[in-house]
Parts: structure tokens; C-alpha cells; sequence
């Protein structure tokens, strides 16, 4: 009896383990992406959040500028080996998961965001290569929130720099070749969605949610956003929201689905109808 005890025990125990070990990677993942960081990686997104978690502890002291040189190895050596990780300078799974439990508090100053977030860059949305263009396969709404306002990208819902690059490549998929207006306008949906009760609350969840996003369907997720894609997550970020609060878009030249065509609408712009 006592050994049957013993054997429930441990096993709840691992389960317990094993559940929060998921948790923890799943934040991980909405933080940083599946890829490893190295040195000599420039330009990316993971790196800007590296440095700036890094610098937030205080192992870095240079500037958060995406550039992971001698500075930011030598930092993340010295915070792997004082967490008790392998000291070789690579961010992998287990540096992750410790990079985001020491810095849950942690939100990105504007400076330190990417030039392509800010808006620092402009850019044109090219006119070719036709967009998925279908965010209408979802859940009944429960009311829409307004779009947050009066504070900067870090602190706005919590969003990392991971989601901004998801929105950006879910705008650029969506509703690249549409009126910069009508990006603005997608963009501003998927806040709309993780702001309401009827979908997910992140920004991965709202995008990868099942049938919701033909550019998610078909691939064109995956395509590298433009400058244009990463000005119109930030201006909808911003407080900017064309759609007037909508949860729903579709183009009805594509538009498959008979329920969209139930859903009140509010406007269009381009080739999109909004709707609540």
C-alpha cells in the first residue's frame, strides 16, 4: 500500500513538473522564436529582446541595438553561468525559459525597440502579389474594446517584439498591396481580438486561432513583412483604429464563408469589408 502511495505520489509530482515546464516554454515561445540566437546574429527581433532583458538585469551595459557582438556574448555568458546554465554563449530553450522567468517585469524602453517597429523607416506597400485577405472565420463576438492608447509599444499590452513581428507578418499576409489605411485596419482587428472575451488574449492565439486567417491558411504568414507592414502594427499600436473597433474583415470577391455575410458592417476600405 505504502509503495502504491509512494508511486501516485511521484507521479502527480512529474505531471506537475511536466505542466509547468510547458507553461514556461509556451511563454518562452510568445517572448522569443523556435530558432537559437547566436553570436553574430544582427537585425533580428530575438536580439533586440535578448539585450534588452539582458540589460534590464544588469549583465549589459551597451546599447540595445539588435547587434549581437563580443558585448552581448560576453554578457550572456555571464548571466548563463550565475543561473546555473552551460556558459556557451547560445540562447537555446533552457536560457530562455530563465531569461524569461528573471525578467517577467521587463518591457522594452522606445529606444530600445527596432528602427522597424518605431516607424523610423518609411516605406511603400508594393501593389503586386495579391494578400490572403480574410480575417472572418471566427467565433460570435461579445463587444469590442477600444484600441489601447497614451502609452508606448513596450508597455501596451504586454507585447513583445515576437508578437509585433507575428502582427507584421499576419498585416503583410493579409494586406500587403491595400491602402496603407486598410493595413492599419487589420492590424487593428487583431488587437481588437485579444482585447475581447470572445477570443484568444494573445496576439499568437488571435492569429493562429483555427480558420481565422487565410494568410495563415495558405502560407503567406511566413513571407517577410515590409517596412509598411511594421509602420501600420505600430501606428494601430499607437492608438490608430480605421476599422472603428471591428473584430471581422473579409473580401468579398473571396469570401467563403455564408456567416461573415451575417455580421453587421461598418465600412470598407480597399478590398475589404469591416464588420462587427
Amino acid at each position: 500500500m505504502n509503495k502504491r502511495l509512494i508511486v501516485i505520489t511521484v507521479s502527480l509530482v512529474v505531471v506537475l513538473f511536466a505542466g509547468l515546464e510547458l507553461k514556461h516554454r509556451l511563454h518562452t515561445e510568445q517572448t522569443f522564436s523556435k530558432n537559437e540566437i547566436r553570436y553574430g546574429t544582427s537585425g533580428t527581433a530575438d536580439v533586440y529582446e535578448l539585450q534588452g532583458r539582458l540589460k534590464f538585469l544588469g549583465f549589459y551595459k551597451g546599447d540595445v541595438d539588435g547587434d549581437f557582438g563580443y558585448q552581448t556574448l560576453r554578457s550572456l555568458k555571464w548571466f548563463q553561468s550565475e543561473f546555473g546554465l552551460k556558459a556557451d554563449g547560445i540562447v537555446g530553450d533552457k536560457t530562455k525559459v530563465k531569461l524569461w522567468e528573471a525578467t517577467k517585469d521587463w518591457k522594452a524602453k522606445h529606444d530600445e525597440l527596432p528602427p522597424w517597429v518605431t516607424g523610423s523607416s518609411q516605406g511603400n506597400a508594393p501593389a503586386n502579389n495579391a494578400a490572403g485577405g480574410g480575417g472572418g472565420a471566427a467565433p460570435s463576438t461579445g463587444g469590442t474594446a477600444p484600441a489601447p492608447t497614451g502609452m508606448t509599444p513596450s508597455t501596451r499590452l504586454g507585447l513583445s517584439l515576437q508578437d509585433m513581428k507575428l502582427m507584421a507578418n499576419a498585416v503583410h499576409g493579409e494586406a500587403r498591396g491595400e491602402p496603407y489605411i486598410g493595413q492599419v485596419a487589420v492590424a487593428a482587428v487583431i488587437l481588437n481580438r485579444v482585447n475581447s472575451p470572445s477570443f484568444p488574449n494573445t496576439v499568437s492565439g488571435v492569429i493562429f486561432q483555427p480558420g481565422a486567417f487565410t494568410a495563415v491558411a495558405d502560407g503567406q504568414i511566413w513571407l517577410e513583412p515590409n517596412e509598411t507592414s511594421f509602420k501600420a502594427v505600430q501606428d494601430a499600436l499607437n492608438g490608430s483604429d480605421p476599422s472603428g473597433g471591428c473584430l471581422y474583415y473579409f473580401n468579398p470577391a473571396t469570401a467563403t464563408s455564408k456567416w461573415i455575410w451575417t455580421r453587421p458592417q461598418v465600412k470598407t476600405i480597399g478590398k475589404h469589408i469591416f464588420c462587427k
